[in-house]
């Protein structure tokens, strides 16, 4: 399995490098066609398909070239023989955002398949911790104290 482990993260580095070098064709490579993603913006229902995938991609590009930052700084990978999923926290933020709240990290889970002797992401999930209510935390974690 550790080949496996190790094919699956050179995918999701060189993933995150093309997204930091705002390259789509590269973005979208290892993505399966029925690729189902589910982001911090909206469509809520997700991204459905890869034709979709690909028309996301454009305006965060954008924001990138504005000075945001993209960096995997943990990476986990689970890994059988067909199927796998990682999982990671990636420092995503304009200069701003990461200076408000230092500790802000995007949370990224990618479920992957093997087609045609390849590894590709079939599932892709982006998200942040809701800030804007300082006692939500709290009130979550009561419930699963109880």
């Amino acid at each position: 399995m550790r080949d496996n482990t190790e094919q699956i993260r050179a995918l999701i580095e060189g993933w995150a490098e093309a997204v930091r070098q705002g390259r789509i064709d590269t973005v979208v490579a290892d993505h399966a066609e029925d690729i189902v993603m589910f982001d911090v913006p909206p469509p809520y229902r997700g991204v459905r398909g890869a034709d979709a995938y690909r028309k996301v991609w454009p305006a965060f590009f954008e924001w990138l070239a504005q000075g945001a930052t993209f960096d995997i700084e943990e990476l986990e990978v689970t890994a059988g023989e067909d199927v796998a999923f990682a999982h990671a926290l990636v420092r995503c933020g304009t200069e701003d955002e990461l200076t408000a709240h230092p500790g802000l990290r995007l949370r990224l889970t990618l479920g992957l398949r093997r087609e045609a002797d390849r590894w590709v992401i079939a599932h892709e999930h982006h998200s942040f911790p809701n800030l804007s209510d300082p006692g939500a935390e709290a009130e979550v974690r009561a419930v699963h104290e109880n």
